[in-house]
């Protein structure tokens, strides 16, 4: 009998190698891929993907499977780089993984492994496939709880999903690394990337000030007093307390952190309070574009929602709208941001989710001591 074929998504992570390599031990046909989704050099001018794509022909050779690289950043400018810049512009803060994962590697990748002759598409998430009672594709959270990365697959849906393995749903990461590197990984010991895919590490403001005309506005408090002066108010976040230049204001003892709360686009005003308040929080919220992946709900039912990544999960009410769905929590949710994803969950499976496109601020809650 001929083995069963699976394209690999490496990225020169480790997370994706040890994937090819449990595959390959598993006794698939394995064959890498490698996708190209940016275009640019960083400021030393360096092509950041160089770097990882060396390491993807090392892992490749080191488990003697052939690999290909692939061009998708046509498709990633139109699809996930135009919605970033859209959803900035409109002062919201937006997460281009989540479109990355349904507009490209969920997409043209995997139309990529089908011409290529592959049955089945994995890549290194921390996540599970699995079938429900009915036989429906269910996507449901990894065991490895700090490390769960649905909340960025929440734009899937059961097609997308039949014929993908994540081989990494029942590991916790320091395993993932500890494979690695008795398999003589030159990913064992690398860093993980952090921020945005496609910036890296490099000065956030200094990328998005080439896309979006930046000016400096006031600071207010949320009686009106000016405090100071920001950069531009496409920086800024819900929920921020450090980049805007406040210390302490004059006339005032109180010596607490001030936190970003709201944002005018219009006028270029951004909302600061020094400590927490009742506006930092959020009783409900609304989505727009909420994606079902395969197991529904009924208006009521109690759910579990992320508002972000890593964020604990939180106990609400589900209803269905004309616009979306809307979520009422049991309890004052901290830091509701506009364009981030509002992700559902009932036990382990995630139901799906949507873009947060409204909140209701917790009015007259008192929030917790922060220590």
């Amino acid at each position: 009998m001929s083995k069963k074929s699976v394209a690999v998504g490496l990225s020169g992570g480790v997370d994706s190698s040890v994937a090819a390599l449990m595959l390959k031990k598993a006794g698939y046909e394995v064959v890498g891929l490698f996708m190209r989704n940016w275009k640019e050099e960083s400021e030393d001018g360096v092509c950041t993907a160089e770097q990882d794509y060396a390491d993807v022909r090392s892992v490749a050779a080191k488990l003697d499977i052939p690999y290909y690289t692939i061009d998708f950043s046509k498709e990633y400018a139109d699809r996930v780089f135009a919605h970033f810049v859209g959803e900035y512009s409109r002062g919201r803060t937006p997460n281009p993984d989540v479109l990355c994962n349904s507009e490209i590697k969920f997409g043209p990748f995997c139309e990529f492994a089908k011409k290529i002759g592959a049955e089945y598409v994995a890549t290194g998430h921390y996540a599970g496939v699995e079938r429900g009672s009915n036989g429906e594709i269910i996507l449901v959270r990894a065991d490895d709880e700090n490390k769960d990365q649905t909340y960025f697959l929440n734009q899937l849906c059961s097609e997308q999903l039949s014929n993908v393995i994540f081989p990494l749903q029942h590991l916790a990461k320091p395993e993932v690394r500890r494979i690695a590197e008795e398999a003589g990984l030159i990913t064992a010991r690398k860093k993980d990337s952090t921020g945005i895919c496609f910036i890296g590490e490099r000065d956030f403001r200094k990328f998005l000030s080439q896309y979006l005309p930046m000016k400096k506005g006031e600071i207010r408090d949320l009686k009106g007093k000016v405090l100071g002066e920001h950069d531009g108010v496409f920086f800024y976040t819900i929920g921020q307390r450090k980049g805007f230049g406040l210390g302490g204001v004059s006339g005032e003892k109180n010596d607490a952190p001030y936190y970003v709360i709201d944002k005018d686009v219009k006028n270029n005003i951004l909302y600061v309070n020094q400590g927490e308040c009742d506006r930092l929080y959020s009783v409900a919220l609304a989505t727009e574009n909420f994606n079902i992946i395969s197991v529904g709900f009924a208006d009521g039912d109690e759910v579990s929602v992320r508002t972000r990544h890593r964020e604990a999960l939180n106990p609400a009410r589900i209803f269905k709208t004309d616009g979306g769905v809307r979520m009422e929590f049991l309890k004052p949710v901290r830091a509701v941001t506009p364009g981030q994803y509002a992700v559902v969950y009932k036990g382990k499976t995630c139901l799906g989710g949507g873009v947060i496109c409204d909140k209701t601020p917790a009015i007259g809650f008192v929030p917790p001591a922060k220590r």
